[in-house]
């Protein structure tokens, strides 16, 4: 089933869904003032990296620039400079900015634009790492052996200047010509390092398809139109995913390790050591009380390992016993079948994903089961509140200082708020989503599509299907066989309530609902 395909628009309105999570439309006054006078607050105590020729990676168009990255080759293996946007050295820890930030927790993305955590004078101009800009940065430093394993990791504050402004298609293209820029020549062979490391942690990784809702190009009086794609996902997207993926592994190491008593907050084998589990199997904590910001989720249930096994067999997947999750999924072809029903099947695998306070007592768990490791939020600091609170507890540790005040009192309630902000983006996703399939079909209810069928039916649960043109996940009545490509036929589309479902009939019992094994190539797009 080919993935990647659009159809036509249609007029869809986004303000409804603003106004029904309550996003505010505009910043306040007093804080896009703050961050119109916003100065760098560390400016005489920087380090100055402006030699380091970083370049940034980000979707066409992007302005809020989060992070810009050098990796070289070295003779013992791999240098990564990676730095992230200094907020928190432009924005006062008592102003209405500060507050604000608190309020929103994050930056929400809906088809038509955003909803900033910051004001775009401060996101998209002056804190942003705009190429060919003098910065404030956090700048990590992190040395990996051959393997890509890290083995010291460390940040400072540093003055830099991006060099380019890259995309991730740019980065491939260049890639497969063999014509890469020279500060990510490293980067192909680096990514599959890390990837391959990262199954060895048992890290379980999805290639579902994505759905997006975009502008479909053409000039509009009143209603914008939208379309429905499944952008591709190209193999630059994965590998510079584990520079932001290490960096926040080596971020929750250093909390993890605290001061270390000897200033080692970089030593990356004594954090691995400190953040053992203990013999009785509970979680280990530095000897000394400090703080931290973890992004944690907890293991899977055996149960339900246990049932994707079984999924797995009735799809036709062999599945040696001794082979991860993430492994087994790793090896098959994203546009099967098969795959897909695996695939969906494994979001149930990870869930709970929360935000876990470090303050000197043991958490429940300091690992992220996804990633196979700990790990903490503190690459995307323009878009994303915790980052800044997380980032000034490295810096702290790793220069040996005080963590701030401002920090400690906030980390808290920073923590609510991203658990808070985190449970309005993944409803606002899909409620955009929604808007956007009912209304590009309202007016095809009748007509019959191709499919592929994720989940049987279970009970009241009915079930699920993936539908490539145009790309929609929905309910489908009538119990299709799972893992099988079928006829289905839409028989609601109604964006007043942004429902979108579908009906199989059996052969026998209609004109649609043939089902196949999955090996045949998929239909033309209805």
């Amino acid at each position: 089933m080919e993935l990647h395909q659009r159809i036509v628009s249609a007029p869809v309105d986004f303000g409804a869904v603003r106004t029904e999570f309550g996003l505010a439309s505009d910043y306040p006054s007093e804080a896009v003032s703050e961050a119109r006078d916003a100065v760098d607050a560390f400016a005489g105590a920087r380090a100055d990296r402006r030699d380091i020729p970083l370049v940034t990676i980000d979707p066409p168009g992007a302005m809020d620039l989060d992070q810009a990255l050098c990796l070289e080759r070295t003779d013992s293996g791999f240098l990564l400079y990676y730095a992230i946007a200094d907020v928190a050295a432009v924005v006062r820890p008592d102003g209405p900015l500060a507050a604000t930030s608190m309020a929103r927790g994050q930056t929400f993305y809906l088809p038509d634009g955003t909803v900033p955590l910051h004001p775009p004078v401060l996101s998209e101009g002056t804190a942003s790492l705009l190429p060919d800009q003098d910065r404030p940065a956090a700048l990590w430093t992190i040395e990996l052996d051959e393997n890509a394993e890290p083995q010291r990791c460390s940040v400072t504050r540093a003055l830099v200047r991006s060099r380019a402004r890259l995309d991730y298609t740019g980065v491939q293209a260049d890639a497969d010509a063999g014509r890469l820029h020279p500060s990510v020549a490293a980067l192909p062979e680096f990514g599959r390092l890390r990837i391959e490391a990262g199954l060895e942690r048992g890290a379980i990784t999805l290639r579902l398809p994505a759905q997006n809702v975009v502008p479909d190009g053409r000039e509009q009086t009143d209603v914008d139109h939208w379309q429905l794609v499944v952008e591709p996902r190209t193999a630059a997207d994965d590998w510079n995913e584990q520079v932001s993926l290490l960096t926040g592994m080596c971020a929750a190491r250093i909390m993890l390790n605290g001061y270390d008593s000897g200033g080692r907050a970089g030593d990356v084998a004594a954090v691995a050591a400190n953040a053992a589990p203990q013999p009785d199997g509970s979680p280990a904590v530095a000897a000394d009380p400090h703080l931290g910001l973890l992004r944690t989720m907890p293991p899977p249930p055996p149960a339900a390992i246990e049932s994707m096994r079984r999924t797995a067999a009735a799809v036709g997947v062999e599945w040696p016993a001794t082979e991860s999750v993430g492994r087994m999924l790793a090896r098959l072809d994203p546009n099967t079948p098969a795959a897909l029903v695996l695939m969906s099947e494994a979001t149930g695998l990870l869930r709970g994903a929360s935000y876990t306070l470090l303050n000197g007592q043991a958490p429940d768990t300091v690992q992220h089961s996804a990633i196979g490791a700990p790990y903490a939020h503190v690459t995307a600091p323009l878009r994303r509140l915790s980052d800044r609170f997380s980032t000034e507890i490295c810096l702290a540790y790793c220069a040996g200082t005080e963590v701030p005040q401002w920090v400690r009192a906030g980390l808290a309630a920073a923590a609510d708020a991203m658990r808070r902000s985190d449970a309005i983006a993944g409803k606002l996703e899909r409620a955009c989503i929604d808007l956007t399939e009912s209304t590009v079909l309202a007016q095809r209810v009748g007509a019959d599509f191709d499919a592929v069928v994720l989940r049987e039916a279970n009970g009241t649960r009915p079930a699920e299907i993936f539908v490539a043109a145009p790309p929609v996940l929905a309910k489908c009545s009538g119990s299709p066989p799972e893992g099988k490509r079928v006829r289905v036929r839409l028989v609601t589309a109604d964006p007043a309530t942004r429902t979108v479902t579908f009906d199989f009939t059996p052969p026998e019992n209609g004109s649609h609902g043939k089902a196949s094994d999955g090996n045949a190539p998929a239909s033309p797009p209805a």
